[in-house]
């Protein structure tokens, strides 16, 4: 899995660390706020946001093994974050105090440079997402977001809101409520009273 830390530098960081077992929907950072520790998901999954309440972005997924690489660099230069997290689901998570990480990026190169490959990989995930919103259409974007939801959730329905939906990509609902209609009718997937199918051939 890209941007995944290797079990050694994960034990290395556990030392003088503390992990914590969240509910899913439960916010763990906001924008503004200032960064104390830098979380590594062990399990689970939390997802990373731009925005307000009324109109979000989906920036990425953090997974097992990963950290969130602008939390990370928000905690090392001590700016405050321009992101939101919030666990997807159910979650455990690695909370390592910036001062402690600091450190141990001075003792450990292979440490910085792990943090330094996943910032990299994170980056071009970052600019896709831009081209995503400057040149592809809804449609297209929206079923992205739901063929990547699907493989996070590997369940044969997907169990998402319109307004959810519109959070993540950044549009408002009447807009996904529309779309996902046309795309009903394309055949690229199927809408039922528990969330939405993809087609095979979506």
């Amino acid at each position: 899995m890209k941007g995944t830390l290797p079990n050694h530098l994960i034990q290395l960081l556990a030392e003088g660390s503390s992990r914590v077992e969240l509910k899913a929907g439960i916010r763990i950072l906001t924008e503004e706020q200032v960064v104390r520790v830098v979380p590594v998901v062990l399990n689970g999954l939390v997802k990373v946001i731009t925005g307000n309440e009324s109109r979000e972005l989906l920036l990425y997924y953090v997974q097992p093994g990963e950290s969130c690489v602008m939390t990370f660099t928000a905690g090392i230069s001590g700016s405050p974050s321009k992101v939101s997290a919030f666990t997807e689901s159910d979650s455990e998570l690695l909370l390592i105090p910036v001062e402690k990480l600091k450190e141990l990026l001075i003792e450990n190169p292979r440490l910085n440079e792990a943090f330094l490959e996943s910032y990299h990989q994170r980056y071009d995930g970052l600019v896709e997402t831009i081209q995503h919103l400057l040149f592809d259409k809804i449609d297209s974007r929206m079923l992205d977001f739901l063929k990547e939801r699907a493989a996070l959730h590997p369940e044969k329905v997907i169990k998402i809101s319109h307004r959810e939906i519109a959070q993540n990509i950044g549009t408002a609902r009447e807009v996904v409520t529309r779309v996902l209609k046309k795309l009903e009718k394309e055949g690229r997937l199927i809408q039922t009273r528990e969330g939405i199918e993809l087609a095979s051939i979506g």
